[in-house]
């Protein structure tokens, strides 16, 4: 099987029956889809590896029906976010920075050496400053909004619910803020490559 369907070895019944260096392939791979959406969601090297293993743990353990390779990829995601999302919940103390994948431009996901990856924290840690910044400019209702989808890790519903409008209204109004950080921010930053 050649590397770019590797991740199709995931539905295999018997993952540990193939040969550990497949399998380390395989998990390279699988890390390398998810590690740059997991790194930014909760900003720590360490829990981002802890979340890697575990919802690679889940993967293997459940196996996915799929037809393709992208099918894979969505459902693999989908695991990987809910799992993310889990450890959130579970730590909501060290949920006090924006979900920055929904303002950051550039989802793309390769390889680092050491060096790239502590200026790439660096850089990450100026940008997650300078948007907590912003989110002080913005109107105060726009600002509550962010603070609880984000800090306190609430849903649209739970939100709406608090709220006593509609979910409808929530993402409106979260879409209208986002927009408003992420103007600022590619103003500052410029266009993401």
């Amino acid at each position: 099987m050649d590397l770019e369907n590797i991740l199709l070895l995931l539905t295999s019944s018997n993952f540990s029956a193939l040969d550990i260096t497949i399998q380390r392939s395989v998990y390279r791979e699988f890390y390398t889809l998810v590690y740059r959406v997991v790194i930014q969601m909760v900003k720590d090297h360490a829990a981002t590896e802890d979340i890697i293993q575990e919802a690679f743990l889940k993967v293997i353990r459940n196996v996915p029906i799929v037809d393709n390779e992208t099918q894979l990829k969505s459902w693999l995601k989908v695991v990987v976010r809910n799992t993310t999302y889990n450890y959130i919940r579970k730590n909501k103390k060290n949920c006090n920075q924006i979900d920055s994948d929904n303002v950051f431009l550039d989802n793309n996901i390769a390889y680092a050496t050491d060096a790239e990856m502590i200026e790439d924290h660096i850089e990450m840690k100026m940008m997650a400053d300078m948007i907590g910044r912003y989110l002080q400019d913005l109107k105060p209702e726009f600002r509550c909004l962010i603070e609880m989808r984000w800090k306190n890790c609430m849903s649209y519903k739970e939100i709406a619910e608090e709220l006593h409008t509609s979910e409808d209204s929530i993402k409106y109004k979260l879409h209208r803020a986002r927009n408003s950080i992420k103007k600022r921010f590619i103003k500052e930053w410029g266009e993401s490559k």
